[in-house]
């Protein structure tokens, strides 16, 4: 646990990691706080508004009972499971049973279609999944194409032949489970990257991986947890965001967590939950923020946030400005990625918070700038972010795919393929993904500072950038842009826009062409496909050239 400073510095000389040799991530956050039959773990409201809570003893038991069941189908330990479950307590319960069994979670995003579904269970081996009634004709769908999957538990009223009710399997069990002993460096889950620069990998972590993250949610939660903490994030327990951001690393801290996930996000909905519900930290990504700041006087609502953490793109300084006046704190940007999560951040309370930085290396954490040859840079120099190992929240590698998890490291770095400038300081400036780094004329340009400047335009709702192929420049930035309501698209409009990335960045900078879109192709997630982008400009320029 981060021990509070006066500065940065003082707190990064303070910190040492605690990572035992034997370790269990379902002991840890539901049995170590079960002594209490009245400690809240999970308040949950379900899709008609009806509230149910949770108390960690009866997590306990109920973990217990399917962790029973599961071994009762044939889960075995280092057998994997799939959880395909929107956030709800059967999702939380999947995880822990697992957890106890030794066996290695497989979290599965609901909105995936049968094609995602059935790459994710071949790919992992998965011998069960735990779903519900809402995704269980994907299942059936490919459940012949997938020999390995032995059984299927379903969530909801009755289940169909070909699956187990989860409920009343969990009442065929005890209540009594021995845990099995497992060290910190064993398998625990299996998270899929969300596939922006090619098929999805299975980045394998340990039991471990929680420990490694708690610095990172600690940091930029402002030395979370304290005195009447209560965690909510929109973002799917399917997601490392969600599941190892926001859902264990309370319950490791025995803070209660808010369940409620929206069919579709309603930002005022949003802010009367957190009224309502007393939510006191939340992790909310930029897209969701953006959302909420279209929202009066959210005070109304009875909002009493004292932290709120994001990540996945730069906030800029609009933002920000919007977090302290309307919700009366700082919004703490962070960084991370599926194999290694959370090394970069903000904590205001012992920083200063720089408009579009990622932050500075969370204790714990040895992060550095790369060249090419896998040496450091010096200050100013975009290069690869890169961690060194040993890091307890490193992936142990990819499912499967020995040739990719080599190609990750450098020596000791794992290198993230994120492009950043580090200043004097130490802060971080994310420039985009090195699959995206432009070569025009000689230089070498991040989409990330042109995007976060389009941005700062008022025509500008949402912008991407990439290098389109040019016979001269080897490649110039173009930039596609979707417009703000009360805008028109047409070349006034672009050269306004073109002269504004002049002005504030530099003249190699700038989009010599605009593209105006509707919308952009994206992952699950909401993050922009640039390959997609990148493809679809190509095709473009080849079809002119060939007419």
């Amino acid at each position: 646990m981060l021990v509070p400073g006066p500065t940065y510095d003082e707190v990064v000389s303070r910190f040492r990691w605690e990572v035992p040799e034997r370790y269990n991530i379902g002991v840890d956050v539901c049995d170590r706080h079960a002594a209490d039959p009245d400690r809240l773990a999970l308040i949950y409201v379900d899709p008609g508004g009806r509230e149910e809570t949770f108390s960690f003893a009866r997590l306990r038991a109920l973990s217990n009972r399917l962790a029973n069941a599961l071994r009762a189908q044939g889960l075995e330990r280092g057998d994997r499971l799939g959880i395909l479950l929107p956030q709800c307590p059967e999702t939380a319960l999947a995880h822990i049973a697992a957890y106890k069994l030794g066996a290695v979670a497989v979290p599965l995003f609901t909105l995936f279609g049968p094609d995602a579904l059935e790459y994710r269970l071949a790919n992992s081996s998965a011998r069960g999944i735990v779903t519900d009634a809402d995704n269980l004709p994907k299942i059936f769908e490919i459940r012949e194409r997938l020999p390995g999957l032995r059984f299927v538990i379903a969530v909801g009223d009755g289940a169909p032949e070909g699956a187990q009710p989860f409920w009343p399997l969990l009442e065929q069990g005890s209540d009594r489970f021995e845990p099995v002993d497992t060290a910190a460096d064993d398998p625990a889950l299996i998270i899929y990257t969300s596939g922006t620069t090619g098929p999805p990998k299975g980045a394998l972590h340990a039991h471990r991986t929680l420990l490694g993250h708690l610095p990172g949610v600690e940091f930029p939660h402002e030395f979370f947890p304290r005195p009447g903490d209560l965690f909510w994030t929109p973002a799917d327990w399917a997601w490392i965001g969600g599941l190892i951001d926001v859902l264990l690393p309370s319950w490791h801290h025995g803070v209660p967590v808010l369940a409620y996930r929206a069919r579709k996000f309603d930002p005022e909905e949003a802010f009367w939950r957190i009224g309502r519900h007393r939510v006191r930290n939340a992790f909310l990504p930029p897209t969701a923020l953006r959302m909420m700041r279209q929202v009066p006087d959210p005070g109304r609502f009875g909002v009493r946030l004292r932290t709120v953490g994001s990540g996945g793109e730069s906030l800029g300084e609009d933002t920000l400005a919007w977090g302290r006046e309307a919700l009366g704190l700082t919004i703490n940007e962070f960084y991370g990625q599926t194999e290694v999560n959370l090394v970069v951040g903000n904590c205001a309370a012992v920083m200063e918070v720089r408009p579009g930085s990622m932050g500075r290396p969370i204790p714990g954490h040895r992060v550095a700038v790369l060249g090419e040859d896998g040496t450091p840079l010096p200050p100013g120099e975009m290069g690869e972010i890169a961690v060194r190992r040993p890091d307890p929240v490193m992936f142990l590698g990819y499912w499967g795919n020995p040739g990719a998890t080599e190609r990750k490291f450098t020596g000791e770095w794992c290198r993230t393929g994120d492009l950043a400038r580090a200043d004097t300081d130490g802060y971080l400036w994310f420039q985009g993904r090195t699959d995206d780094l432009i070569m025009s004329a000689g230089y070498r340009i991040g989409p990330t500072e042109i995007e976060d400047c389009l941005m700062q335009h008022p025509a500008v709702a949402r912008a991407a950038v990439i290098g389109s192929p040019d016979p001269v420049r080897g490649e110039v930035v173009k930039a596609f842009v979707a417009l703000a309501p009360g805008h028109e698209p047409g070349p006034e409009t672009a050269r306004g826009i073109q002269d504004h990335v002049k002005r504030r960045l530099a003249a190699h900078e700038y989009p010599r062409e605009v593209e105006f879109v509707e919308s952009f192709p994206v992952t699950a997630t909401g993050k922009i496909k640039r390959d997609e982008l990148r493809r679809r400009d190509r095709e473009q320029k080849a079809r002119r050239q060939g007419g």
